[in-house]
């Protein structure tokens, strides 16, 4: 019998979502009957105890008897039991300096570390991931950022709507007016993007339309990578190359700049990617865009002015486009900028179904039966010991927080 434990998120500010909702725990016991699948008890979660109880999972206070611990967000170093094996977002592929600790303590409790992020299809592909809904609320966010700033029409923020269909609901009626819309990316997280754009009714348009005129009613352009970036040297753009040497390529962007009113990010980023534009080009003239959404929320990453997350209750700031200092949403001079890093929990319960849909149809056969390639792709530490492919983390692993800072 393998004991599964649905973990209390520990992680400050509390995050209310799961990995597997009660219906799922449920259809997992009767579906892999070696398996049985007990929750710890937690007061945050968007689905209560009493709705585990309710379809016969059994609560707990502690999970020191299970086998494997699932939760969503890193657990707290002091919460990590010796031995185990856990699924969650760690957090430290990148080696984030703030989460070094959490992977030094895994290691040296002898656990097993499965990353969310690192679970892989053999070409390099997400399996699972909240991007969906974080595109679902980013997008959202980001019009409601502009009709705060222009006055032109008001929205209700997500996270007071039951879910997702009664979301759907508050756009019946609604009138953008004629705003030029960009949206970059293609993964999860455009497709939730580009699910808001179609629900509100702003229609697609071809590049070239795009940067050459204007439209009598909201419009929005997707830019994927190969529409993004070009190399330097006049080769074709090639998306395993691009992943492998980002360095050789240059961003195009800019050119989309005098002609977008609101940025919707949904690009992958990481250090060595160029960005969408430099904090210099905010002081232009031509520089038209006045909110931008950066629903995959990298400070100082793809968008510049990004310069940290805020809340799910104030999800908006401005930047002074003179200083680049933060200051207060919508003042005149500034640019609005929407950076939240847990967009999800607006829709927590449509958010963790489909999280658990992923989980189970991807995931948890391999894990409870055997490993498999995307399971092993996916453990960045076995038994206490980081794993090859993640070999690059040794020395993050082993330094101090405060040299790699």
């Amino acid at each position: 019998m393998i004991k599964t434990g649905i973990i209390k998120e520990g992680k400050i500010p509390a995050d209310n979502r799961v990995a597997l909702t009660p219906a799922q725990c449920k259809w997992v016991q009767e579906t892999y009957p070696g398996c049985k699948i007990v929750v710890q008890r937690s007061e945050n979660r968007c689905f209560q105890d009493r709705e585990y109880a309710f379809s016969g999972i059994e609560l707990v206070d502690s999970l020191d008897d299970c086998d494997i611990l699932i939760g969503i967000k890193e657990v707290p170093p002091h919460q990590i039991l010796e031995g185990k094996k856990y699924l969650f977002f760690s957090h430290t592929c990148k080696k984030q300096s703030h989460n070094q600790k959490l992977l030094q303590t895994i290691i040296q409790k002898g656990c097993t570390l499965i990353d969310y992020e690192c679970l892989r299809h053999a070409d390099g592909q997400r399996i699972i991931g909240f991007g969906f809904f974080a595109g679902i609320v980013g997008a959202h966010n980001g019009i409601m950022a502009y009709g705060n700033r222009t006055g032109a029409f008001e929205l209700k923020r997500v996270f007071q709507q039951k879910d997702f269909k009664t979301l759907i609901h508050t756009y019946f009626g609604l009138k953008l007016p004629n705003i030029k819309i960009a949206v970059t990316g293609s993964g999860r997280v455009a497709h939730g993007i580009l699910e808001i754009m179609n629900l509100m009714g702003v229609i697609e348009v071809e590049k070239e339309d795009y940067l050459s005129r204007d439209f009598a009613y909201p419009v929005y352009v997707q830019l994927k990578g190969g529409d993004l970036y070009k190399r330097i040297d006049g080769q074709p753009y090639s998306r395993e190359n691009f992943h492998h040497h980002p360095q050789e390529y240059y961003c195009r962007f800019p050119d989309y700049i005098p002609h977008t009113d609101i940025l919707m990010n949904g690009i992958f980023w990481d250090t060595h990617v160029p960005r969408l534009f430099e904090k210099e080009a905010v002081r232009q003239p031509n520089f038209r865009i006045q909110t931008i959404a950066d629903v995959t929320d990298d400070a100082n990453g793809s968008v510049p002015v990004n310069v940290g997350d805020v809340t799910i209750e104030e999800p908006v700031y401005g930047i002074d486009k003179g200083t680049f200092e933060k200051t207060a949403p919508y003042l005149p001079g500034s640019i609005d900028v929407m950076a939240v890093g847990n967009l999800p929990n607006e829709l927590p319960r449509d958010a963790s179904k489909y999280f658990g849909e992923q989980l189970i149809k991807y995931v948890l056969p391999d894990l409870l039966t055997g490993d498999s390639e995307i399971i092993s792709r996916g453990t960045v530490v076995k038994e206490g010991k980081l794993t090859e492919e993640y070999n690059y983390l040794c020395e993050y692993a082993a330094g101090n927080a405060e040299e790699l800072g």
